[in-house]
């Protein structure tokens, strides 16, 4: 495919290969984005800005109602490509091509919601006769900068809501995972947007990120990814207003009164879904000693029940990880832990980039595959003795993005709620669990700032104070 930039497609002088993460053959290319494209990105998107802050919200909302109903019409096309590009099995390509066209729809009704309030500058002792009001207004220029493991749905929350606001974008997808964005991107421009009012482009972050975040031009950065990325990105940005999803380390806590039949179960669907490549994948699991070996009795077979293979092909329910030095980081954590006094209860095989469901059992908190992100389809399953040890294991890390508590305790479950230190807080379900309308974004390195269109479209405009003296 082509790459977007500067009110058309363009072709590279160099290209990359998309490679199909199952089998490694090659599904496209794209071209490998110059300096040079950026700066005409960067030209483009400025002049896109001031297109599309002269539409009226209606306007805005029409061409992403419309751009819904596009997707909806070629949600099979959009489900294989990320599954093809992916590597998340077919189902969950589905799912999440289901999912951005929600994304969209939340952000076109959105458009139409932008607002501000009236003042009571009377109440100032220096106030009377004085009126006041906000407006919110178009950042202008907004990067959009997203993960391999949801290459469409990721794009949309960020595209949707800064279209709704009045703003242009450019798109730099993960460079694993393109062709969703650029199919999003011809969507957009079959719904009527403006042709500058998006740009797509192309290539390694580390060539042409810090030209796009660094450009005075772009005054809003939205970056999914990892912490290390997130905090260069910010400090080449500058003074710019900026979104960070930085991943996590996500626990499960399972007390005593758990229905452990109802644990096994979710907690090997939000374990080990798009193998484990899921920033909420439930990763440490932490259980009551009363109930420890009954949960891992009921866990292990759940987790070896996980057909694993070519994920297009249906009925499978785990395919590959996106890079074989990703699956071989995995494997080197699981047994690292294994030599350190963890017992492996089922997995730990690697053949490429294929990774068995793994879990691993009696493992200490200060393990690498506990307190880092493994970002892979293994699970840390740990002993706790009370509540108050559970919240303090959960709490011990750096990371603070999604946790949860299997519990019939109300007490237990408020306790938890007000203490564990997360952006997002599950009762009876897993870590991974997310409706596209909600408020999403997490506490310490798992970064700042909110998803879901809602609040997406305040962090993507700025506020006005006018006063009538």
């Amino acid at each position: 495919m082509k790459m977007y930039i500067g009110g058309a497609w363009v072709e590279g002088k160099e290209k990359i290969e998309v490679l199909n993460p199952f089998d490694g053959s090659v599904i496209d290319t794209v071209p490998k984005a110059t300096p040079q494209d950026v700066q005409t990105a960067l030209a483009s998107a400025a002049r896109g800005a001031e297109a599309m802050a002269k539409l009226t919200a209606y306007q805005r909302y029409q061409i992403l109602h419309k751009a819904s109903e596009l997707m909806t019409e070629r949600l099979e096309d959009l489900g294989r490509t990320i599954t093809l590009e992916e590597g998340k099995v077919i189902a969950e390509g589905r799912t999440e091509a289901a999912r951005a066209q929600e994304t969209i729809t939340l952000s076109a009704e959105e458009a139409k919601r932008l607002n501000g309030e009236t003042l009571p500058l009377d109440a100032a002792s220096n106030g009377a006769g004085k009126f006041g009001f906000t407006l919110r207004v178009p950042c202008g220029v907004v990067a959009a900068i997203t993960p391999f493991n949801f290459p469409l749905n990721l794009v949309c929350h960020k595209v949707g809501p800064a279209l709704a606001a009045g703003n242009s974008v450019i798109i730099k997808p993960a460079t694993d995972t393109p062709l969703s964005a650029l199919k999003l991107t011809q969507i957009l421009l079959d719904a009527g947007l403006p042709p500058e009012g998006i740009q797509c482009i192309t290539g390694s972050g580390g060539t042409i990120g810090d030209a796009i975040c660094g450009d005075p031009r772009v005054r809003k950065i939205s970056f999914t990814g990892s912490k290390e990325v997130g905090e260069h990105i910010c400090r080449v940005a500058g003074l710019k207003k900026v979104t960070m999803e930085l991943g996590s380390n996500a626990p499960v806590i399972v007390m005593s009164d758990a229905d452990l039949e109802k644990v096994a179960n979710t907690t090997a669907a939000t374990g080990f879904a798009n193998a484990g490549q899921v920033c909420i994948s439930t990763q440490r699991i932490l259980v009551n000693q009363k109930v420890y070996g009954d949960f891992l009795d009921l866990f292990k077979p759940k987790v070896e029940g996980l057909t694993t293979g070519n994920p297009i092909t249906d009925g499978v329910k785990m395919g590959p990880m996106i890079r074989e030095r990703d699956a071989v980081r995995v494997n080197e954590w699981v047994h690292e832990a294994v030599a350190a006094g963890a017992r492996l209860v089922t997995g730990g095989t690697r053949q490429g980039t294929m990774h068995a469901p793994t879990i691993l059992a009696d493992v200490d908190p200060k393990m690498r595959i506990s307190c880092e992100e493994v970002f892979g389809p293994a699970v840390a399953v740990s002993r706790f003795n009370d509540i108050d040890e559970a919240i303090a294991m959960a709490n011990d890390s750096n990371y603070g993005l999604s946790a949860a508590i299997f519990t019939q305790n109300i007490d237990w479950a408020l306790k938890f709620a007000r203490q564990v230190q997360s952006g997002n807080l599950h009762i009876n379900w897993g870590t991974m669990w997310r409706a596209d309308m909600m408020p999403y974004g997490g506490l310490k390195d798992s970064g700042m700032g909110k998803e879901g269109p809602k609040y997406a479209v305040e962090e993507m405009t700025e506020m006005k104070m006018v006063v009538f003296h």
